[in-house]
């Protein structure tokens, strides 16, 4: 996984639930704040980095 991704998943939801939805990407889509950093991302080139500071849990 790309570690922008990653962080960003960390930082919205905890290990627990990391561990019921990793899978479902339906259900990881359906956070807003994934959902938002999603669409943002897909605009942004592959090698693309940035730091995600701010926890949202």
């Amino acid at each position: 996984m790309h570690p922008i991704c990653q962080q960003t998943l960390i930082a919205n939801f905890t290990n627990s639930e990391l561990q019921r939805h990793a899978l479902d990407v339906d259900a990881l889509l359906a956070n807003p704040s994934v959902r938002k950093f999603v669409d943002w991302i897909a605009k942004k080139d592959p090698d693309f980095t940035a730091s995600v500071t701010k926890k949202h849990r």
